[in-house]
């Protein structure tokens, strides 16, 4: 059985080796108080599932949804024991993408057993920061509920950190010049993993609320501070992917406005500079027809004059338009 790690606690001391896991049904009622067992799985069979399952007396529709990777976030109950499911998140091979695993956890009044599916993130060193600290391990089950779903939250953090240099990158770049195809592509392939985001983390926030104010079996009262700062962090997970959907979708808009900006100043010096050309070609083409009688042509300061003329003109446009804005 691919079994990460199965222990019993009492008073936040871990016993010494590791606790059988044979499939036999255990009586947890008999444990002393303040003595649990936590067994951590990853990826098991079915086979292997229904061994812990008959060991520890879970429900069945409950071990079903702990093998199904497309879960929501929830929290059921089933008599005496809560069925959790957090999903857990990671920046994925690919560029700009995020990689989704679940961990589904059941607690019951002694015990608590971890299911990971398709997450890299490891519970080993989150056991060994809590074996470290006996006085908060030894408050129960409930607890190490709270920090494996506070550990699963932090991972949520890199991904916001991440996707925000990105943003603020594409951000800066598009005040500058308008975003080429490339970046438009990763501009939209970013807010749909945010889009995605969203609906799979979202419910998240709803389980730990329930957690954190609800009355549910094995979590005792003392311990729903605890869930409401996993609570709290959530929040701020989602608040900052939701401002950097926003903060996209503004990128676009304001290089848009930009763009067009630009393209109307370059559209202004084009006007421009067109009416002045304009006034020397228009003076050319009536001295270039071929009429014999044009006074100014056997005047003597005829030629100097029309230079004159197209100069104070063309002076006159450029400074106008200077003026205004237009060059």
């Amino acid at each position: 059985m691919p079994i990460i790690a199965a222990r019993r606690y009492t008073e936040g001391k871990a016993h010494p080796g590791e606790l059988a896991v044979t499939g036999v049904p255990a009586h947890h009622e008999a444990l002393p108080r303040g003595c649990f067992d936590w067994i951590g799985l990853c990826d098991p069979t079915p086979d292997e599932m229904e061994r812990a399952a008959r060991q520890f007396g879970l429900h069945p529709l409950a071990v079903e949804d702990a093998l199904n990777p497309r879960q929501l976030p929830k929290v059921d109950i089933y008599g005496k024991q809560l069925f959790v499911v957090a999903r857990t998140a990671m920046m994925g091979a690919t560029e700009d993408s995020i990689t989704y695993g679940q961990t589904a956890v059941f607690l019951g009044p002694q015990f608590i057993v971890t299911v990971r599916l398709g997450s890299a993130r490891a519970h080993a060193d989150l056991r060994r920061a809590l074996e470290a600290d006996s006085d908060h391990l030894s408050e129960g089950a409930d607890y190490v509920l709270h920090a494996v779903l506070d550990f699963i939250v932090d991972g949520y953090l890199p991904i916001a950190d991440r996707f925000e240099d990105v943003a603020h990158s594409i951000e800066e770049a598009a005040v500058d010049q308008f975003p080429d195809p490339a970046t438009i592509r990763r501009i939209f392939r970013l807010r749909r993993e945010l889009r995605r985001f969203e609906r799979i983390i979202g419910p998240m926030e709803e389980l730990t609320l329930r957690l954190a104010e609800a009355d549910l079996p094995v979590i005792d009262p003392s311990a729903r501070i605890w869930f409401r700062d996993v609570l709290d962090h959530v929040r701020r997970a989602m608040a900052r992917m939701q401002g950097l959907k926003e903060t996209l979708a503004a990128t676009v808009e304001t290089a848009g406005l930009l763009e067009q900006h630009r393209q109307g100043v370059i559209t202004r010096q084009l006007a421009a500079w067109a009416a002045i050309l304009a006034v020397p070609t228009a003076i050319a083409g009536i001295y270039g027809m071929n009429f014999d009688y044009l006074p100014e042509l056997h005047w003597r300061w005829g030629y100097p004059m029309v230079w004159a003329l197209i100069i104070v003109i063309c002076g006159g446009l450029l400074w106008r338009f200077r003026r205004i804005g237009w060059l």
